[in-house]
């Protein structure tokens, strides 16, 4: 008798509601994201304005990138609790007050005063660990690749900061700038309270945080997948906000023609993220991370030779971004498929916070290895550090990700260490 074979399982049914809230998730992190980069986008201002060393910009420009990792943590276990919709609206209305006191200090010329509102405007950055458990509960675990890709495209946030911020404040000034991200900010929060909604089937945890977060913390997935995007997302976060002092340091633009050159890095690594996240739920998320860190390798190569601008160096950086962002979407798309039921958001905060913390360091690393005296390669340490480590995590890939048969994950075998495709 011939043997049976089982046809392809179809695609599960689309949710209602799925594509509504994955383009609010997605518009929400946007609006955050523009907020958290507020500084780092106007790093020539602060510098000029403040007469500020590259070492002392580095630490500004870092700040909120330091809590805003820091508090992923926290955030994405709160969200497991009280679910996306509040949070997403909670971070939203936190960050208005942060703008405003970043505001306030800039007028004054105080460094003081903006270094705490940066501190307090990291809060903007936790919005990623609301987002990515928010719509991997709307998705299954087939297609969170591409459901997280497209929300990670939410960090396109920062191209818009890096495009509009030196142009608003040039046209219509520092104060109004912000300002100006405030009312959107608090648009945002109400659109996302009152047309927002959490996934049907998804139901607030009931654990304590504290136990969560250290039963997350014993996964070895969890450390595993906190390299990796400490790599790959805190290299597209360290370049996006310390590319306008870069390209002011090594190729003489102003803060409007750094801008729009930051922007079009951030708007590569955007576009890139969504599609890593679909190659990862196509061929797995091992393939496609090797691939983007042996890109960033190559490319941060490139970059620390200085290349003439624009005609030769613009083509790098692009590719460096496009390289960057499908490594964030590979990454990414395995903490939706992996992560044990009902502590996604905990898996998720950590892992993002461990993206976020990559990012923190380089900018601090670049001000203070910057050489301004070289006539040439006045970052060389910093770049070669960032290809070093690059060679580093693919060969942890490669070596210590080991690939295994496919098949959907179950918060059993995720929690004993048995995975679906290659994070163990």
């Amino acid at each position: 008798m011939a043997r049976e074979t089982s046809a392809p399982a179809p695609p599960p049914p689309a949710v209602k509601g799925q594509s509504t809230n994955l383009v609010m998730a997605t518009a929400a992190s946007v609006v955050a994201f523009w907020a958290w980069n507020m500084i780092a986008t106007l790093s020539t201002h602060y510098a000029h304005t403040m007469e500020l060393s590259a070492g002392t910009m580095g630490v500004l420009v870092a700040m909120p990138i330091f809590v805003g990792s820091l508090g992923r943590i926290v955030v994405g276990a709160m969200t497991d609790k009280y679910g996306g919709r509040a949070l997403f609206t909670f971070v939203l209305l936190a960050t208005i007050p942060t703008v405003l006191l970043v505001a306030w200090g800039g007028s004054l010329n105080s460094f003081a005063v903006v270094l705490i509102g940066g501190f307090l405007l990291g809060v903007a950055g936790t919005v990623f660990a609301v987002g990515i458990p928010f719509v991997s509960t709307w998705y299954p675990p087939s297609r969170r690749g591409f459901a997280t890709g497209i929300f990670g495209a939410g960090m396109g946030g920062t191209a818009l900061a890096a495009f509009l911020n030196p142009r608003l404040v040039k046209s219509i000034g520092y104060v109004p700038t912000h300002l100006l991200v405030a009312f959107l900010l608090a648009v945002m929060a109400v659109l996302v309270w009152f047309f927002m909604k959490n996934a049907p089937d998804w139901a607030p945890s009931k654990e304590p945080v504290l136990p969560k977060l250290m039963e997350a913390s014993k996964l070895a997935v969890t450390w595993k997948l906190c390299f990796l995007y400490a790599v790959v997302f805190g290299g597209f976060v360290s370049f996006a906000t310390y590319l306008p002092t870069y390209l002011r340091d090594v190729y003489a633009f102003d803060p409007s023609s750094a801008g729009a050159r930051t922007a079009g890095f951030a708007l590569a690594a955007v576009l890139a993220r969504p599609i890593g996240g679909v190659l990862a739920d196509k061929i797995g998320s091992k393939p496609v991370v090797i691939a983007s860190l042996v890109g960033v390798a190559i490319l941060g190569f490139l970059v620390a030779l200085e290349p003439a601008a624009d005609v030769e160096a613009g083509p790098i950086f692009i590719a460096l971004a496009a390289a960057l962002g499908l490594g964030t979407g590979g990454v990414f798309a395995w903490v939706g498929k992996l992560s044990p039921e009902g502590k996604m958001g905990t898996v998720g905060g950590i892992v993002s916070a461990a993206g976020g913390l990559g990012g923190y360091f380089p900018p601090l690393v670049m001000g203070m290895t910057y050489n301004p005296g070289a006539e040439n390669y006045k970052y060389a340490i910093g770049l070669s550090l960032l290809v070093a480590t690059a060679i580093i995590a693919m060969v942890f890939t490669v070596f210590f990700v080991k690939t295994q048969v496919r098949k959907e994950p179950t918060a059993g075998n995720v929690a004993s260490g048995v995975v679906s495709d290659g994070s163990i």
